[in-house]
């Protein structure tokens, strides 16, 4: 149905998750870091926890660092300096393929793209510094019109009202608009502000999905 309607209407701007999509993650390295921290459970409790305002407030750019550290530290007891938690918080975050940089280059010379992740100051840092260390890159805005953190806009993904600060602020027209992320949640989400949207599946490139679409 997604290519049927965007025959109808040429696509002119992408809008590109992060996580899953561009870098890859591994929430499962985070996991056996707080297992190492001495929370046994940290599997459980760390579904437990997605579903609690704290990673929503972090993500949301409500809480500070120290605060969301301090929260998981005082909850379980810990005695680990806040700097271990960080490390096992920032273990899912893996690696940026080059060939996924390459193809946002590549999209760039032929579409109006943006970036629309959601995530937190401490992992803005981290991949950053991956960023830079791999490639010799501050950020990630060469591939970018414009870079949106769900942490500097205080909202969210799915709610509606990121998407459409999105569109509104760079003018765009949600049927000539494409969403892409690795979120089935978040792909409803971008489908209900208007946007087309398409979901990456694990294990497929966003390369392969945007020519079945485009």
């Amino acid at each position: 149905m997604v290519g049927n309607v965007m025959a109808v209407k040429k696509i002119k701007n992408i809008i590109f998750d992060l996580g899953g999509v561009i870098i890859n993650l591994d929430t499962a390295a985070t996991i056996k870091g707080f297992v190492n921290l001495g929370i046994n459970d940290f599997e459980n409790i760390y579904s437990q926890l997605a579903q609690t305002n704290l990673f929503d407030q972090f993500d949301k750019g409500l809480i500070t660092e120290n605060y969301f550290f301090n929260s998981i530290k005082n909850q379980f007891d810990l005695k680990k300096p806040l700097h271990d938690l960080e490390k096992a918080w920032n273990a899912m975050l893996l690696d940026f393929p080059k060939q996924r940089l390459d193809a946002l280059k590549k999209y760039k010379e032929s579409h109006r793209t943006f970036l629309l992740s959601n995530t937190n100051e401490t992992h803005i840092r981290e991949f950053h510094r991956t960023l830079h260390q791999s490639y010799g890159m501050r950020n990630l805005n060469q591939f970018f019109e414009k870079v949106y953190f769900s942490c500097r806009v205080n909202m969210r993904k799915p709610d509606k009202e990121i998407f459409e600060l999105v569109l509104k602020q760079n003018h765009l027209d949600p049927a000539e608009t494409l969403f892409i992320d690795d979120t089935m949640q978040h792909v409803e989400g971008a489908k209900r502000a208007g946007l087309h949207a398409s979901l990456v599946k694990k294990d497929e490139e966003f390369e392969e999905v945007l020519k079945k679409l485009l």
